[in-house]
């Protein structure tokens, strides 16, 4: 997901400190959800071998439903985001989704 491994003394209150029999390890700090958003569409793209603007148009709408599913959504212009990267409209983005629930 993008995270980065810190030194536990350079961790903020947003950061997630690990530790090994009492003593902090190591603090991971993770990416803002659309940070991670783009990193959730380039395995996929690499799970598919190919980018996801090439797939046919079943294959995208079961990408929309994975993303929706990890709540790609939720993340402010994650429509936009998901929609550029399928190479499809907004409005089409919206169809898939309205289908799956429509299901």
């Amino acid at each position: 997901m993008g995270g980065m491994m810190i030194p536990p003394d350079e961790a903020s209150a947003d950061d997630v400190v690990l530790a090994w029999e009492g003593a902090d390890v190591v603090a991971v700090r993770l990416p803002q959800l659309a940070d991670s958003l783009d990193h959730i569409l380039a395995a996929m793209e690499r799970k598919q071998g190919k980018p996801l603007s090439e797939l046919d148009r079943k294959s995208k709408q079961e990408v929309v439903r994975i993303l929706e599913a990890r709540g790609a959504f939720s993340v402010r212009h994650g429509v936009e985001t998901v929609a550029s990267a399928l190479g499809v409209s907004r409005f089409t983005v919206y169809n898939y989704l309205n289908r799956e629930k429509e299901a």
